[in-house]
């Protein structure tokens, strides 16, 4: 018997609906369901499952929603190796591509039944340094450093390898991975790079430099990124605020050891996803 994980959209009916019709199907067949005790609101409340214990011997996480919320079912299993499953109910998004609502007890059938694929998808370290301690955390799309003044910009200094490389004034620093290049990297004018690639993708916001272009750094190169003197800044990783920054604290990232794992039950064709989102080739 396999257990799974529920990640319903906190405020659509929609995945609600389709949380508790997967949670009964899956216990008429004996398995064990967990819901995250924070997303596990009205008919869900008796399934909910303590977060800090939610990957333990977990078989499959199911994210029901768009991006975000597979962003944050994949936050809730990091460095677990659990795969996560994305039903899409919303819009189209980059992730939550391969199985629709209705589909979902075929989707899981097939899981149990060990007919799926799993992708892999690098995940970001990010080292937070700030006043003599330090914190690890991991994210699938992007690290941010951002302004918390309106109409002023923060200082950022980068080095590569231990090597100075520039300082920035801008409105932000977007530290993404290929999966997040295609997400706030991408409305700050950054490449889009393949979910294929092991690579880290770092784009100025609004820079008051002539030196406004990414750069794309190697898996083996260590970035670290400082705030300068001046104003404080906010650390946002995958959309989640995670803190203030003050001058003199760091932070540094690198691929993480762990990779995000996506069930999928075909070939994933990323530059067809690419085409459908932005209405190419009509």
């Amino acid at each position: 018997m396999a257990a799974v994980a529920l990640v319903p959209h906190r405020v659509r009916p929609e995945a609600v609906e389709v949380a508790l019709a997967a949670a009964r199907w899956l216990g008429e067949r004996g398995h064990e369901v967990r819901v995250p005790e924070d997303d596990a609101a009205g008919e869900l409340e008796g399934l909910a499952y303590p977060v800090e214990k939610l990957s333990a011997d977990l078989d499959l996480v199911v994210s029901l929603g768009g991006d975000g919320t597979m962003l944050h079912a994949v936050a809730l299993v990091a460095g677990s190796d659990v795969p996560v499953l994305g039903v899409n109910i919303g819009h189209l998004g980059y992730l939550t591509t391969d199985v629709d609502p209705a589909d979902l007890a075929g989707a899981l059938e097939r899981f149990l039944a060990g007919d799926h694929r799993v992708e892999n998808r690098m995940a970001l370290e990010v080292e937070v340094r700030s006043a003599g301690t330090t914190e690890v955390r991991t994210c699938l799309n992007e690290a941010v450093l951002e302004k918390t003044v309106s109409g002023h910009t923060v200082r950022i200094s980068v080095r590569v390898n231990g090597k100075p490389f520039h300082a920035y004034a801008a409105d932000g620093l977007i530290v993404a991975t290929p999966t997040g290049s295609t997400a706030y990297n991408l409305s700050a004018r950054g490449p889009i790079l393949s979910p294929l690639l092991r690579a880290v993708v770092v784009t100025p916001v609004s820079p008051h430099s002539l030196f406004a272009h990414s750069v794309v750094l190697g898996p083996e190169e260590l970035l670290e990124v400082e705030l300068l003197d001046g104003r404080p800044a906010a650390l946002v990783l995958d959309g989640r605020d995670v803190g203030p920054l003050v001058p003199g604290d760091s932070v540094a990232c690198r691929p993480a050891p762990h990779d995000a794992r996506f069930v999928t039950f075909a070939d994933r064709d990323f530059h067809q996803i690419l085409k459908a989102k932005f209405g190419l080739g009509r």
